[in-house]
This record gives structure tokens, sequence and C-alpha cells, in this order.
């Protein structure tokens, strides 16, 4: 299982995440594409927070998709376009990953792929490798 950590000498996180994450051992390591704010039929919510739960779905549906689930993320990234939109990020991560605080960078940046999304959110995971996959 990963070991999350703050370390000595460095900032306490500012919310609900560590600073560290680490894994010794055999396991499975996924690292899931940035997710925007598009659902299945295509369309895309008008508002940010509408896009971030969307962006989450994605990255849930990609987790499950390789067997794993949003518990197994070891580090996330949030792009965000809309200036001061950390509190609810927090917020909605935070619903979202239940307690869970794998290590996490927000961004703020001018633009994504497009002008409609207003979140894009990647993700890296670990999944321990159980004695039956280890043979």
């Amino acid at each position: 299982m990963p070991r999350f950590f703050n370390p000595q000498g460095v900032a306490l996180p500012a919310s609900n995440y560590n600073q560290g994450a680490r894994y010794e051992g055999p396991a499975t390591r996924l690292i899931v594409s940035g997710q925007v704010g598009v659902r299945l039929d295509g369309s895309i919510p008008g508002t940010l927070e509408e896009q971030m739960e969307v962006a989450w779905d994605n990255l849930a549906g990609v987790l499950a998709g390789g067997g794993m689930s949003l518990a197994d993320l070891v580090k996330i990234t949030a792009f965000v376009t809309v200036p001061a939109s950390v509190g609810l990020f927090r917020a909605v991560r935070d619903r979202r990953l239940l307690g869970h605080a794998p290590a996490c960078t927000y961004i703020e940046v001018s633009g994504l792929a497009s002008p409609a999304f207003l979140i894009e959110l990647e993700g890296e995971a670990v999944q321990e490798l159980n004695k039956e996959h280890a043979k």
C-alpha cells in the first residue's frame, strides 16, 4: 500500500492532500490521461462545478476500466481555466475522494484543448499485486 507523507522541513499542505506518496513492492501503475468535463453524449456542462463533477466521473471511469478506483490514486493534477477556483476544486475533490488524500497539484492555465473546457484532471494510481498476480 502506498505510504502518503508530509516530511519535516517542508510546509504542510494547504488542504486535504499529502506532499508525497511512496510505494515499495510489486504493483500495477495506471496513468490516466487528462479527463475533461465532456459527458458520454458529447455535451459539455456550462459551469465549472458541473465540469468538475463530469471530469471526476470520467477519471473514475478510466480507473475502473483499468481495474482500479479513486482509492488507488497516488497523484492528481488539475488544470483549471477559471481564476481563483482552488476552493471549489478542493471541495469537489475532497467530497469525491471521501478522505483519501493523494499527492495533488492545482494549476490555473489560460486555456485547454477547447475554449469550452474549464478543467482537465489527470491522475496516477498504484495497486498492489496480490499473490495470485505475482505468480
